[in-house]
């Protein structure tokens, strides 16, 4: 478990970096997700086939299907987001996108038979209020209703990705990640092919930052994102999320040099807060009952 959740961080930390490394990418946000999406699937099938794997998900139909919709979903995911970025800007995104774990702690019960307990709730409101503190002040500048829409229906993607992946049993690991990023991959070409063509010209410049967004943020990213939620409680996929958008402020203010006000450290502190507060009540109270 341990091992599943140093993972899941790490792929979370790839991921937060999507947009400070997106900026130093001139294409439009529908390329770039392109890019990312085939760079990625090619880093993965070849890490897959050279460690020795084999694929064994057409035994497992039922899951097969349940992860070829979590990667459709992770595809709408990425494409609404990008788009919403360009629209809204990262933070006001970031915080309409991040109510996706709210809705994956409101279904888990449902689809997963997961029980809410109070813990959950007290570190997801914390965790709603820091990413509300973080994002707060691009609130306040006029909104684009399209990027608004664009960000609002990422989060329910983002509920249906992780919604669908933990209801495949069956199929995890690297086979699950590889799985999951060819079908995010396939949506987004015939979702770019349909609407643009495939003629994307790419600067000299750009090269550095799309092969370190596509081989390691993507490629990487979901190996270690995908590949971990399968051993974690949805519930706490949904919490410790909120460390995304975290990593992103932090990131932005290191790497673009952004300054972050009194009132996003507070909101950063309680993110940090609610997950933590989460997982360690839930082993201190599951501790007493064994004692």
């Amino acid at each position: 478990m341990k091992k599943s959740y140093l993972k899941y961080f790490a792929g979370l930390l790839f991921f937060g970096s999507n947009g400070v490394v997106a900026s130093y990418i001139h294409l439009s946000s529908y390329e770039i997700v392109l890019l990312r999406s085939i760079l990625g699937i090619v880093l993965l099938l070849g890490l897959f086939f050279i460690t020795g794997h084999r694929f064994t998900a057409f035994q497992h139909k039922k899951d097969l299907l349940f992860i070829a919709l979590s990667g459709v979903a992770m595809a709408a995911d990425w494409l609404l987001l990008f788009e919403a970025y360009a629209q809204i800007g990262v933070s006001l995104s970031m915080l309409i996108n991040y109510t996706g774990p709210a809705i994956v702690i409101a279904f888990s019960p449902l689809f997963l038979k997961e029980r809410i307990t109070l813990a959950k709730v007290i570190s997801l409101a914390a965790a709603l209020l820091g990413a509300f503190f973080i994002s707060g002040q691009a609130a306040a500048t006029g909104i684009n209703v399209w990027g608004l829409l664009c960000a609002g229906l990422s989060s329910v993607a983002y509920a249906v990705m992780v919604l669908s992946n933990k209801l495949a049993k069956e199929i995890t690991g690297t086979e699950n990640a590889t799985i999951q990023l060819f079908c995010t991959a396939a949506a987004v070409t015939v979702f770019v092919g349909c609407k643009q063509g495939f003629s994307i010209e790419i600067t000299t410049g750009d090269w550095p930052a799309v092969l370190l967004l596509g081989l390691l943020n993507t490629g990487v990213g979901c190996y270690c994102y995908f590949s971990a939620i399968g051993d974690l409680p949805a519930q706490s996929v949904a919490i410790c999320g909120y460390l995304e958008p975290l990593f992103a402020v932090l990131l932005s203010v290191l790497v673009l040099h952004e300054t972050m006000a009194s009132l996003q450290m507070l909101g950063a502190a309680l993110i940090i807060g609610g997950a933590v507060f989460g997982e360690c009540y839930k082993r201190e109270h599951c501790s007493s009952v064994k004692h």
